[in-house]
């Protein structure tokens, strides 16, 4: 993929900001945002029926998609999975985190150094990824629940997200996309700190 598509890629990626964004600005209600992701889901799972099926040959396909994706379910249909899951699990102050570090944590990422898949990224890419990723979180976590556990919760969901996104592996010839990963490992994170069982 060239430095041009890799760059178109990426803002299409940030874009899904304004997912999360709707609800942070109060233009629409927690419920109605999961209505709209799932929506938007159904798109992506329509689309991708029709591309993988029957073929769909479109141009953007070409420039938006790597080449393991070509022959396996894309990113941008993954992404909509994953933040969907997320939204329909979890309570906004978890579920939004996990949305954010996908949406504005990994192109920050991948625009300082991509990995090939069954590969680790570059230690100083991943402390980035981190660092992000927590301000993030800690900037959604902190009134919602008190300063020590939403800035713990914020540094397990961050380095749960650093992982997802800076090892993408392979398992049986699929590669684990890190669009379908980094949302449910980071809330999964930061519920488990919010919310101890037992």
């Amino acid at each position: 993929m060239t430095a041009g598509a890799e760059l178109k890629r990426r803002a299409v990626h940030a874009s899904g900001v304004g997912f999360p964004a709707l609800y942070l600005l109060h233009v629409v209600d927690w419920p109605t945002l999961g209505w709209l992701l799932l929506a938007g889901a159904g798109v992506a799972a329509g689309l991708e029926a029709v591309r993988l099926g029957v073929g769909l040959d479109w141009a953007i396909y070409e420039t938006l998609t790597r080449e393991y994706e070509r022959d396996n379910v894309a990113g941008y249909a993954l992404y909509m999975f994953s933040m969907t899951a997320v939204a329909l699990a979890f309570e906004p102050h978890v579920a939004v985190p996990g949305m954010l570090m996908l949406a504005i944590g990994d192109p920050v990422s991948g625009l300082l150094g991509s990995n090939e898949a069954g590969r680790a990224k570059r230690l100083g890419v991943l402390g980035v990824m981190f660092a992000v990723c927590f301000a993030l979180a800690a900037a959604v976590l902190v009134g919602p629940a008190p300063l020590t556990p939403a800035l713990v919760a914020a540094a397990v969901g961050a380095a749960g997200a650093t992982v997802a996104d800076g090892f993408t592996p392979v398992i049986r010839g699929y590669v684990l996309d890190d669009n379908l990963t980094i949302p449910p490992v980071a809330c999964l994170g930061i519920w488990l700190v919010l919310y101890p069982v037992g």
